[in-house]
């Protein structure tokens, strides 16, 4: 045979292979589905120009500094063009979220992280940002004026919330992540991360904040959003990436989510057959019992579906002690919650922070929504062992949704922080649960006394050891003898922007007397705090380690001196704005206290 048949026959088959591979290639970049993303730099149509435009609105957020009444340190600020930028420093103006640092960690009320919780999520707060036009994003800016560096996330909407209708799918994809880094500089900087290209155009921006390498609270002025109106026309050397293809733990990696279809993985209809499960039956329960608690939720739901006996063992209720559905916010829906519920009968800590946004929960399905009255009365009904509840930011719970929580006599941790729970709903709470060990009531506005309020906690919360009254607007001194008398075991209190509170009362004498464990004390914005309110502390609060006293004007680098000498423990002192308190002073007790953290900073 003539050597050029073979090289025919070879050419032939590699152009049927190149004419299968671009048919193959063709029908995936025209199936556009939910898990597509294509990432690459495009080159748009002089016809279609790219619109620039600043938030129109915040629509949701986990914290602020700022209070509930006020434009000062609040999200509200990120609405609008800047007001700052491109200036540099501390402005009421901006954003300012309610932590910063490592120092809420290593304070008494500091949980123990949850359970089977990722080690690629690390978001710890968020705020939603939504724009006049829907445009396919091209690029998002932060203008960051003071400590940047904090945003690790940005993610995009497919619902239009000015939408008159609800949209039969919400899907949120990620534009931008990035883990935690340190930027040195504390100025002001426009951050512009490359973004990718999505599919839908969006009206809806999505933050997400780490601050825990800040040495102190990062300041947000505004958001801006570059897209166009028209889906960009990609140049040939667009490259489609196809997120079906990936593995699933590079989509978890990636996204931080990792529990897509979170329904289809806790279906286990489809199980292996046989007898025969390897060394598996030859193991003792308890033992794989302790084997599983090593896996993520994701690993867990997926390995239900191998066998029947892993699937006992994966839904047995002691692998659901801790429940942390936060990782997973954008995924979780009705069909999830509805494979959980049955294995939540032994649950102790429930975490569904953030979940439930934009209509991934009904009020059908979890046997309800988080956020509102329904699924406080089913988790009272369904969790009896429940002893930590973290409702914080759940400001669309109505007050009478306070009440069932009251059912809950085993929790030893209850944060209710900016939630609308009133005076009626909270004295019956108090007064049931009698094991609370912590409790958060900062900014909690619809309370009408708080000394009626600080009056229970001492006669019926002896165990309590963390107290948060952050932005309390009416406790006096005669709440504070209550809580002094009543809760010896205190170790941390926040009195933070608490104005109704007088030095001159002996109030923080009497803290200072009563309360000798103290680790943390918030006075922040307290201007009466004074010389004597400081020498008792370092008298009878030895084991103090965070003090703010952020804005007083009677404080002298004398008295601090003493407090340092006498709490060696003490590692952050916050004395801002404090008008005695010069840069001289601070560099000379940095020299002779250099284990503490001295926070100052000055008035622009």
């Amino acid at each position: 045979m003539s050597p050029v048949f073979p090289m025919l026959t070879v050419l032939t088959m590699f152009y049927y292979m190149c004419l299968r591979r671009r048919a193959m290639t063709a029908t995936r970049g025209e199936m556009m589905n939910s898990h597509r993303t294509i990432v690459s730099n495009s080159r748009t149509s002089p016809l279609n120009a790219e619109v620039v435009q600043y938030a129109k609105e915040v629509v949701d957020f986990s914290s602020h500094y700022g209070s509930e009444n006020s434009m000062s340190y609040t999200m509200w600020n990120l609405a609008g063009v800047p007001n700052v930028f491109p200036s540099s420093g501390d402005f009421t103006q901006t954003a300012v979220f309610r932590t910063y640092g490592t120092w809420w960690d290593q304070c008494p009320s500091a949980s123990l992280p949850f359970k089977r919780t990722p080690p690629n999520f690390q978001s710890q707060d968020y705020v939603e940002l939504t724009f006049e036009q829907q445009v396919y994003p091209t690029a998002v800016h932060v203008l960051e004026t003071y400590h940047p560096g904090a945003v690790i996330r940005i993610l995009a909407c497919s619902a239009n919330p000015y939408s008159p209708s609800p949209p039969a799918e919400v899907r949120w994809e990620t534009l931008w992540s990035e883990r935690p880094t340190k930027v040195n500089a504390s100025q002001a900087r426009q951050f512009k991360p490359c973004i990718k290209q999505i599919n839908f155009p969006t009206n809806l921006i999505r933050l997400e904040i780490n601050s825990s390498l800040l040495d102190y609270y990062t300041e947000l002025d505004a958001v801006v959003l570059h897209g166009m109106k028209d889906k960009p026309l990609l140049s040939l050397k667009t490259s489609l990436v196809d997120m079906n293809d990936l593995d699933d733990d590079d989509y978890e990696d990636k996204d931080g989510c990792g529990m897509d279809s979170l329904n289809k993985k806790f279906n286990s209809a489809a199980l292996r057959e046989g007898p025969n499960n390897g060394y598996f039956d030859k193991l003792p329960y308890e033992l794989i019992q302790l084997i599983l608690k090593h896996l993520t939720l994701p690993d867990l739901c997926r390995l239900a579906q191998t066998c029947k006996l892993l699937n006992q063992h994966c839904c047995d209720p002691l692998q659901y002690i801790h429940l942390n559905l936060q990782p997973y916010w954008a995924k979780v829906n009705d069909t999830s919650l509805e494979f959980l519920q049955t294995r939540c009968t032994l649950v102790q800590w429930l975490n569904l922070s953030w979940t439930g946004n934009r209509g991934f929960i009904s009020v059908a399905g979890f046997s309800s929504h988080f956020l509102n009255e329904t699924c406080l009365e089913v988790i009272s009904e369904m969790c009896p062992n429940l002893q930590d509840l973290n409702l914080s930011s759940c400001d669309k719970l109505p007050p009478q949704a306070f009440n069932h929580i009251a059912k809950l006599c085993s929790l030893k941790r209850l944060i209710l922080y900016r939630t609308k729970v009133e005076q009626t709903a909270l004295l019956s709470i108090l007064n049931f649960c009698s094991e609370l060990q912590h409790l958060s009531l900062g900014s909690c506005v619809m309370i009408e006394d708080y000394d009626v309020i600080a009056s229970m906690i001492g006669a019926k919360c002896k165990k309590l050891r963390t107290l948060d009254l952050w932005r309390c607007k009416n406790i006096t001194e005669n709440g504070i003898a209550e809580l002094a008398s009543g809760c010896p075991l205190l170790e941390e209190l926040d009195l933070g922007w608490c104005p109704t509170l007088q030095s001159s009362t002996g109030c923080f004498t009497k803290l200072a007397r009563q309360l000798p464990n103290l680790q943390k004390l918030f006075l922040t914005a307290n201007r009466s705090v004074c010389d004597t309110d400081i020498e008792e502390l370092a008298s009878n609060c030895t084991r103090l380690r965070q003090l703010d006293i952020l804005g007083t004007r009677m404080v002298s680098p004398a008295s601090l001196r003493k407090l340092l000498e006498s709490c060696k423990d003490l590692c952050l002192l916050d004395v801002s704005f404090c008008s005695q308190i010069d840069n001289r002073s601070v560099l000379e007790l940095n020299a002779s206290f250099p284990k503490v953290f001295i926070k100052k900073s000055f008035t622009q």
